[in-house]
């Protein structure tokens, strides 16, 4: 709708995919930041299916996951996400989630190459300590 109703602002400098692309990325970058965000995801904020899941998943890892898992694991990688900032929530679901290249994304978001390396690096280690915080929380050892 958006494209639609500012049709009329494409100047025809750039391709019309690039300038849809970067239409749909300020809106959801703009939801993103609108909506309500928790900087820290404790183990109490979990519920009881995610916290069996995370347990589990902390165990031997043998045991086959089944659809309900997978929707649990959907729904605890999209809390641990809200953690992140918007932009490295982006980078990461477009490099990781939608398979794009660097280059598609930098020229999706208007960054150099470097920063969404930078910035994707940087999200997968904030990820990673979220993850380990809960494990530890999960395990009885307070995360430092």
């Amino acid at each position: 709708m958006k494209a639609y109703t500012q049709l009329g602002s494409f100047e025809g400098r750039g391709s019309i995919e690039g300038w849809l692309t970067r239409i749909a990325t300020n809106t959801c970058l703009n939801m993103i930041r609108g909506a309500k965000r928790r900087p820290e995801l404790s183990v109490s904020d979990l519920s009881e299916d995610e916290h069996g899941w995370l347990e589990q998943q902390s165990g031997d890892g043998n045991e086959q996951r089944s659809i309900e898992n997978s929707l649990v694991a959907t729904d605890l990688a999209d809390r641990l996400l809200a953690v992140l900032p918007p932009e490295d929530q982006q980078a990461l679901l477009m490099i990781d989630g939608e398979d794009a290249s660097i280059k598609e994304v930098a020229e999706a978001t208007g960054w150099s190459e470097s920063k969404v390396k930078v910035r994707a690096f940087r999200a997968r280690r904030k990820l990673r300590e979220a993850m380990e915080k809960l494990l530890s929380y999960k395990n009885g050892k307070p995360a430092e």
